[in-house]
């Protein structure tokens, strides 16, 4: 599995933001009031940043090599891709609650909207979810074969 790239993760992130932004739009034009994230939506991608952490953690200290036991292929895989996928919904979620916000302050021209906190607090915990992803992504990578353990191959070229 390659790993997440930072272009990636931006055109995510502006894939977001225009999708939150048209949300936005649509809600108020149709007469209805503008989302604001409720607080379940935040407290939620805190706890699954920390969450993934503690996850990653056994992984981590395999490769470190300070495992006390070993860890499953499969839960090691499991993880690696739930850290990908976490970095990328955190991705898509900063773009939107960065539009969200960005909608909130330009309708009144001030940060003293009711808004303006939920959608602050979910661009920070999506921010979060998006940087443990990519963590826990960095921490499940395998070191590359030392080139001194590794047979010569100028033998089986003969």
């Amino acid at each position: 599995m390659r790993r997440t790239s930072p272009v990636a993760l931006v055109g995510i992130a502006i894939a977001g933001a225009a999708i939150g932004w048209l949300l936005q739009v649509g809600l108020t034009a149709s007469g209805a009031p503008s989302f604001q994230p409720p607080p379940t939506l935040y407290s939620v991608l805190f706890i699954l940043a920390f969450g993934l952490i503690l996850l990653g953690r056994p992984v981590r200290r395999l490769i470190r090599g300070t495992a006390r036991r070993p860890v499953d292929p499969f839960y090691a895989m499991r993880v690696l891709v739930l850290a990908k996928a976490s970095s990328l919904a955190g991705a898509l979620l900063v773009g939107a609650a960065v539009a969200f916000l960005g909608y909130a302050v330009s309708r009144t021209g001030t940060f003293a909207v009711p808004a303006f906190w939920p959608d602050l607090l979910t661009g920070l915990g999506a921010l979060a979810l998006c940087v443990a992803g990519l963590v826990v992504e960095w921490w499940c990578r395998i070191p590359p074969p030392d080139p001194a353990e590794r047979p010569d191959r100028s033998l089986e070229q003969r």
